[in-house]
């Protein structure tokens, strides 16, 4: 049996279970981030070469797992997302007893979202999120005498529990219904089943449900805000950057392939869920005073301007979708950590904790400016390009005779101006805003780990928005991928 598609996965896996090991020789937390910082690095050496050695597709077991464009680019966007965390990590976690189960839990998440990425059938796929999101949990829960991060990982699991109850039952009915898990497979059945409609319905139902959970979808993102705001900040990061991401995945290639066969049955539904997520998401992100919750319900919002590329369906929609979310993981992972930063040198997690910022640490204020603006599609920044390509696709790729797709268009720019509002609100209180009465006016001295995973997200969301062409094209082609 032919390994080589599996081998990102298995570099991570081996360095999420030599950690432990490592740790019993060496009582260094230090070390255990550059051992996992090296084991992520050697995962992303792997799927460069991929695309460096252009050999098309690999598959594994015959082809229940393959390697190509669409998953490599996403092996590679969760690959980033857990390197950042490292590094951020490496300094907010340092004195904490159990860094070694903590970067083993990270690297296993992250080996869950990977197998996602190149799962072809249901129940790989399934394996996969549950692989992250038993992780997940953990991590959530990692400081156990914190009281909000226990209340948090409570809700969560019993959240994520009921959501993939919900998910394994939709399957279980497909599977029923076709005979098969492969994607593929049930994309070329789905079309004859007229006389099992309901049945088929229900399926799709639940797994919808089980998904929407996982992309905190409305009406089923209630745990966000809450597990956002009660996690450790760097796996407040990782959740929004990576483990929601995971969950399009899912949608791309349940919805897309799966259930292309009957799209003119769902697409409406999934284009109201679109404009409703990102409408509860932003009004609700208006009146937060906390800075941990805004970005929790702003992602909310996020989701539904990613839940258009599954509305429209097309290639083109897809790449401006795959470029979004290539674009989020950058966003909001950079966002969370420099909430993360600042929360190690006593900055609280109130909006109004950030007044004055810009005069104890500019490049704070200035990391969290481009990433707030380019949350909110402000030029030339990595979120401008990725909405254009996104908001136009129902416009400019839409499916001929639905010309209600232009809605959803209208909506993600409404939402977009509404959302510039909250997000101001922070730049003015940190730049305009005098410190409050009280508060240290020294200058922050920032832990320098902390200080390079915000630089690698500002560069990236600069660097991309000012040369967008190159990463457009490889979303396309991992786009192409998908549909081939």
């Amino acid at each position: 049996m032919d390994y080589t598609a599996l081998y990102p996965e298995i570099i991570v896996a081996l360095f999420a279970l030599v950690l432990p090991a490592v740790n019993l020789l060496l009582k260094d937390n230090k070390f255990l981030a550059a051992v996992s910082l090296s084991g992520v690095g050697l995962s992303m050496l792997a799927v460069i070469m991929f695309f460096v050695e252009g050999t098309g597709p690999l598959a594994f077991d015959n082809g229940l797992l393959v390697l190509d464009n669409f998953s490599a680019l996403f092996m590679m966007v969760f690959l980033s997302v857990a390197f950042v965390v490292i590094l951020a990590s490496a300094k907010y976690i340092e004195n904490d007893r159990h860094a070694a189960e903590y970067y083993s839990l990270i690297l296993l998440a992250t080996v869950g979202m990977m197998l996602v990425a190149s799962a072809t059938d249901l129940f790989v796929l399934y394996i996969g999120i549950e692989i992250t999101s038993l992780s997940s949990y953990a991590l959530v829960a990692f400081r156990k005498k914190d009281m909000k991060g226990t209340e948090a990982a409570t809700k969560y699991f019993i959240f994520g529990g009921i959501s993939s109850a919900f998910t394994l039952f939709g399957i279980s009915l497909i599977y029923g219904l076709t005979g098969t898990t492969s994607f593929e497979e049930i994309g070329a059945l789905v079309g004859t089943l007229d006389a099992y409609k309901e049945m088929l319905w229900l399926a799709l139902v639940m797994v919808t449900v089980g998904f929407g959970f996982k992309v905190a979808m409305v009406p089923f993102h209630s745990w966000a805000p809450d597990v956002y705001e009660g996690a450790p900040t760097t796996i407040t990061a990782m959740l929004a950057a990576g483990s929601k991401k995971m969950g399009f995945v899912a949608m791309f290639k349940f919805f897309l392939i799966a259930m292309l066969a009957i799209k003119a049955d769902w697409e409406i539904v999934v284009a109201v869920l679109a404009i409703v997520t990102m409408t509860v998401g932003n009004l609700a992100a208006l009146n937060q005073t906390s800075i941990k919750r805004m970005l929790a319900y702003s992602s909310i919002a996020q989701a539904g301007y990613i839940l258009i590329a599954v509305a429209v369906g097309t290639e083109f929609a897809v790449t401006g979708g795959i470029f979004h979310i290539m674009t989020h993981a950058f966003m909001k992972g950079g966002a969370f950590i420099v909430v993360a930063t600042l929360a190690t040198v006593a900055i609280g997690e109130r909006i109004a904790d950030y007044k004055g910022l810009a005069k104890r640490s500019n490049f704070m204020a200035f990391s969290m400016t481009v990433l707030l603006f380019s949350l909110a599609g402000i030029p030339p920044l990595a979120g401008f390009a990725s909405k254009v390509v996104l908001f136009s696709s129902p416009i400019m790729g839409g499916v001929e005779g639905a010309d209600w797709m232009i809605w959803l268009a209208v909506a993600g720019i409404i939402n977009s101006a509404i959302s510039l509002y909250y997000y101001a609100r922070v730049v003015k209180y940190m730049y305009v805003d005098e410190l409050e009465e009280g508060a240290p006016s020294e200058r922050l001295k920032l832990p320098r780990s902390m200080v390079a995973a915000v630089a690698i997200c500002v560069v990236a969301i600069i660097g991309i928005g000012v040369f967008p062409e190159p990463f457009i094209q490889l979303c396309q082609d991992a786009a192409q991928a998908l549909f081939a």
